[in-house]
């Protein structure tokens, strides 16, 4: 029997994943690393038509099921204009800052499939040209992509293959040290996706048959609002997004345990299942931290709104500097795969 959970394996698959870029609205490489993943282990998968990915494995109980959630797409950006001066102006995907991008290496893929590589930069970022190069404002008017090509022209970036709609991605820079962290960009939700991939793996080595037929939904536009709001069957009773947990003043979430979410932007999680999860927790010595996060939102909430008649709940691992450069702890991992292992396997809550 394997040792589960291999934090060692999941950090390795947290770097393979991090490092397929996949902003929101260009996700298709990762969706199909994952598809791949699954299909080697034999699993049933298909995708939806906004090109998410499901993987169903068969329970005990069909009448009653579950589904869990996490998402592949991250944050990123879009050419908003090809500048004269042989630059991008870039328009944000996803809630994020333009300080978190400065002097972020990062890649341009034209619509012909070519990718070119830049950096992101203040246009006064020379403190030897520019008397306000610390205090400009960091926003769209300013930041701006330096390409690593011969070009001084909006003509010359053309003649790249570089237009207005191409999607930019940043630079994970992942690193592993050698005491348990984990830097890199896009943990939210890389880090979760890789838990989910383990944890099915562990379900079919171990050829375990659930208690509930139980769907695994791998999305790719929670960023944007709406990656898991669809492909909810009929059945499914509890759905639980596996997301970050989020880290900072009058936060409980740190980077060692599993953080469980009570409220978030959308409003209170499901209370029973939150307790469910809390004693499961408490039962299994599992670290756990209940915390509020006000300004977020999920695809379970996500799913909420669009009208599903489900039980809807939240956990994750605890990220330290959401939507920047971001880090946890292999332990925090480590908490949240033991919690969802217990988890598929306990009863549903009472409705």
């Amino acid at each position: 029997m394997n040792t589960y959970p291999d934090v060692t394996e999941t950090k390795q698959l947290i770097k393979e994943l991090v490092t397929i870029p996949s902003p929101s609205g260009n996700t298709k490489k990762v969706i199909q690393f994952v598809e791949s993943y699954l299909q080697n282990l034999n699993v049933e998968t298909n995708r939806n038509r906004k090109g998410g990915l499901i993987a169903t494995l068969p329970g005990t109980n069909q009448e009653e099921q579950r589904m869990l959630t996490a998402h592949v797409d991250t944050l990123g950006a879009i050419v908003k204009e090809v500048k004269s001066n042989g630059r991008l102006r870039l328009d944000l995907i996803g809630g994020f800052r333009y300080n978190s991008i400065e002097g972020e290496y990062c890649e341009i893929q034209t619509t012909a499939g070519q990718v070119l590589t830049g950096t992101i930069l203040m246009h006064q970022t020379s403190v030897h040209v520019y008397k306000d190069a610390g205090k400009a404002e960091r926003n769209q008017e300013n930041i701006e992509v330096r390409i690593d090509a011969k070009v001084d022209s909006a003509e010359d970036i053309r003649k790249l293959g570089i237009e207005v709609g191409d999607f930019v991605s940043f630079d994970p820079r992942v690193e592993m040290t050698d005491n348990g962290f984990i830097k890199s960009r896009h943990l939210d939700d890389k880090a979760s996706v890789a838990i989910l991939l383990q944890l099915i793996k562990k379900i079919k080595e171990e050829n375990m048959t659930l208690p509930y037929t139980t769907h695994f939904l791998i999305s790719n536009n929670e960023e944007i609002g709406y990656g898991g709001n669809s492909n909810i069957t009929p059945e499914t009773v509890e759905y639980l997004a596996v997301d970050m947990g989020a880290m900072g003043d009058g936060q409980t979430t740190d980077e060692y345990t599993v953080s469980i979410c009570a409220k978030d932007s959308s409003g209170p999680y499901h209370y029973e299942l939150r307790q469910h999860l809390v004693e499961l927790a408490k039962t299994n010595d599992i670290g756990y931290k209940v915390d509020i996060y006000p300004h977020y939102g999920s695809d379970a909430s996500a799913a909420i709104r669009a009208g599903h008649d489900i039980i809807h709940g939240l956990i994750g691992p605890g990220i330290d500097s959401s939507h920047a450069f971001e880090r946890t702890h292999e332990s925090s991992l480590e908490q949240t795969e033991k919690l969802l292992f217990h988890y598929v396997q306990s009863d549903l809550v009472s409705y």
